[in-house]
């Protein structure tokens, strides 16, 4: 995969891509939203907690196609409140902290989730050879 930041554009405000592109012939994973709730059904009221259950989630849903975060080309998050971006965003750049490139991404303020405890939800795409 190849990172699509171009130089003549406003770089992104975190840590992300603004675009990545996909080899023709590679898989694709795509993955469902991931909310922060634990195998026992408790849920942390921290969105940082929750967002590494999200993302610890999506790297047994990688291992399952022997992907890796190092094989994300996008992340899609979704936050009840723009008081959750920085704790979504510190799991999200630990997630990928050793993929060796960076991924595009979409951060969404949403009203609520399914059940109102829940404050971050995660998805991503990946693709590898």
């Amino acid at each position: 995969m190849k990172e699509l930041t171009p130089k003549n554009m406003r770089p992104p405000f975190a840590r992300y891509a603004h675009g990545v592109e996909i080899p023709g012939d590679w898989r694709i994973v795509l993955s469902s939203g991931q909310l922060g709730i634990r195998d026992d059904d408790s849920i942390p009221d921290d969105a940082y907690d929750q967002a590494k259950i999200c993302f610890s989630n999506l790297e047994k849903i990688l291992g399952a196609a022997n992907m890796s975060p190092a094989d994300v080309a996008h992340i899609s998050a979704y936050v009840t409140d723009r008081a959750h971006m920085a704790a979504y965003m510190q799991a999200r750049d630990e997630f990928m902290a050793d993929a060796g490139r960076l991924p595009s991404s979409t951060l969404l303020i949403v009203s609520g989730f399914t059940r109102p405890e829940f404050k971050v939800e995660v998805e991503v795409l990946a693709a590898a050879p």
